[in-house]
């Protein structure tokens, strides 16, 4: 069977502010190729329906992927659908691969992050046991900046900047007054304290830094943490705390769950929106210390904050999207485009390919060098680490005082 012109591209899992950008890389690189280019709308499960939109009509020109780059969720629309076992189930592989063919698929992209990696490991399994000769890549993006086998994701440095500049506002909101209090900032990471290890940088340019950071990556002891900010309040009067909201005691209970808070499960069977964490701790402070506190929960303002993207994020998640479409024309199938760092200062990166059936569902923590000593903060190492991910500004188009984005899809 002749292989068809169409790359056919989806978006799945968690919107980041950077998804967009690698889905402008994959439409920019299959024109350069001569290709057509086809969305998924709202991932894989609307492919099932047959739901799909002409990315080449939709965004004629430069200056549309250029939108496209700074508009913020998923323009596709997503899903968190988790494919079975082909040995299992046939019966969703034929239809897709239907799908594929009567839309004359060359190669599939689908840009997400570990649950949208098996999706990729399975279709090209699949695929390559099925004979076919479609091309299967995965465009990593995670906020979580918890994929394996990449220096970091698409969507971390944005998350990260907003964080970064988040909590150094708060600091200084919450030192207006001639009290003592602690204010705690809940940040998003189900697993991994990526996120959360980002407020540290709210120190750089004079800013504040929080004054503890707590990480999923060890578990916590409140009554630990509670002298800790006791001592702390004997020294200031403003204490500031950054919490990851997947944080867990030593048994392994979410600190959420303390709050009443029961963890939804998603399909790939992930604890999903998480809450609850800064609430209970602040209360607990109150409670035992008797000072001022305040929750404040970052919420989806982490992963949609497109107004205060890092440049360098954008640059790498369209280098990535490109990076898996030349990579499907090059013949390679289960496979994501990955970020290799070839050094700190300057900084640079290197794009290639890794096996996708080793990145899917698996996590990839916060390492213990760069992880304090007390185990409520960062070291050096991770700010060496995270600072080039947050450096640079977008040049934004604005109409009417607010930030221009792509006509969302009907």
């Amino acid at each position: 069977m002749a292989l068809g012109n169409t790359v056919l591209v989806g978006q799945s899992g968690g919107p980041t502010a950077a998804i967009n950008a690698s889905l402008a890389g994959v439409v920019g690189a299959a024109r350069t190729a001569g290709l057509h280019t086809v969305g998924m709308r709202y991932g894989i499960q609307g492919l099932f329906d047959g739901r799909t939109v002409d990315l080449d009509e939709r965004l004629a020109g430069p200056s549309q992927l250029e939108l496209l780059s700074h508009t913020p969720s998923s323009y596709l629309g997503s899903c968190r659908y988790k494919l079975p076992d082909p040995s299992t189930d046939e019966t969703p592989y034929r239809t897709l691969f239907q799908r594929f063919s009567e839309l004359g698929a060359r190669a599939v992209l689908y840009i997400g992050g570990n649950d949208s990696m098996d999706t990729i490991a399975k279709l090209s399994r699949y695929g390559e046991a099925t004979g076919s000769r479609i091309r299967f890549v995965g465009v990593p993006k995670t906020i979580d900046n918890d994929l394996i086998l990449t220096d970091h994701t698409p969507g971390y440095g944005s998350a990260a900047k907003f964080i970064a500049v988040t909590v150094d506002e708060l600091a200084c909101d919450a030192d207006v007054y001639d009290l003592k209090s602690v204010t705690f900032v809940e940040i998003m990471g189900r697993d991994a304290g990526w996120l959360a290890a980002s407020a540290a940088l709210a120190g750089a340019a004079g800013g504040h830094a929080p004054d503890l950071v707590l990480l999923p990556e060890v578990p916590l002891d409140e009554q630990v943490l509670l002298q800790r900010l006791l001592g702390l309040l004997g020294e200031k009067n403003t204490v500031v705390v950054a919490v990851s909201e997947g944080v867990r005691t030593a048994d392994g209970t979410l600190i959420c769950e303390r709050a009443g808070s029961t963890a939804r499960i998603d399909a790939f069977g992930h604890a999903a929106a998480l809450s609850g964490t800064s609430r209970y701790l602040a209360d607990l402070a109150r409670r035992e210390l008797g000072c001022k506190t305040r929750a404040v929960e970052l919420c989806t303002t982490q992963r949609c904050a497109v107004h205060l993207a890092s440049q360098a994020d954008l640059t790498e998640a369209a280098g990535l999207g490109a990076r898996g479409v030349n990579a499907a024309l090059d013949g390679a199938s289960g496979v994501m485009s990955a970020l290799a760092r070839v050094s700190d200062a300057p900084y640079e990166v290197r794009y290639e390919l890794v096996d996708v059936n080793r990145v899917a569902n698996a996590v990839k923590a916060v390492p213990a060098e760069m992880i304090r000593e007390d185990g409520m903060g960062v070291t050096e190492a991770y700010l060496r680490y995270a600072r080039p991910l947050i450096a640079g500004e977008p040049s934004l188009s604005f109409v009417g005082g607010v930030p221009a984005h792509v006509a969302p899809l009907a």
